[in-house]
């Protein structure tokens, strides 16, 4: 007996790069596949699909989370920041433009979740030491290169930040 089951879709509203959006969502659906596919942000990307590489990180309510490791369903309600939501059209950030001049970006395919990851450190201690950072970023995997320019980037971005906070 073959019985086709359907699986009823539940809405949900996220909040996605500061944008009220609601999107019916089958239960299963992961939050990577969901910004994805169902609203186009396609710079969030997927690789291991285990939350190990980091390539899928996003903000979530402002804490670096795994897209892949979340169901959609569950991050109903939540503030939902992906790669295109970091520069509100204002060009590059300082963190952005350190990847850039430090040739932090390599392929680019973890980019993205290297600098969601950096910009969550950076929010909650704008001063890291190169430990912390390296700390932070532990969880984000390069298989292009060392690590070095990205932290030498994440440092750089800091001490520009600073330097805009102190000259104000």
């Amino acid at each position: 007996m073959n019985e086709l089951t359907t699986v009823e879709k539940v809405t949900i509203t996220l909040r996605v790069n500061g944008e009220e959006r609601a999107v019916s969502v089958e239960p299963r659906w992961l939050l990577s596949d969901v910004l994805r596919h169902e609203l186009g942000l396609v710079g969030t990307h997927v690789s291991c699909e285990q939350g190990v590489c980091g390539s899928c990180t996003v903000l979530m309510d402002g804490q670096p989370t795994r897209s892949c490791l979340q169901f959609a369903i569950q991050a109903a309600g939540s503030d939902i920041v992906t790669i295109e939501g970091v520069t509100h059209g204002e060009g590059l950030t300082p963190l952005q433009r350190a990847f850039a001049e430090h040739h932090a970006l390599q392929c680019g395919f973890c980019t993205p979740g290297m600098v969601l990851t950096a910009q969550a450190l950076l929010d909650k201690d704008p001063n890291p030491d190169e430990e912390s950072i390296r700390e932070a970023l532990s969880g984000n995997i390069c298989r292009c290169t060392g690590y070095q320019s990205i932290v030498d980037a994440v440092m750089a971005a800091a001490r520009t930040t600073q330097s805009r906070v102190e000259e104000d």
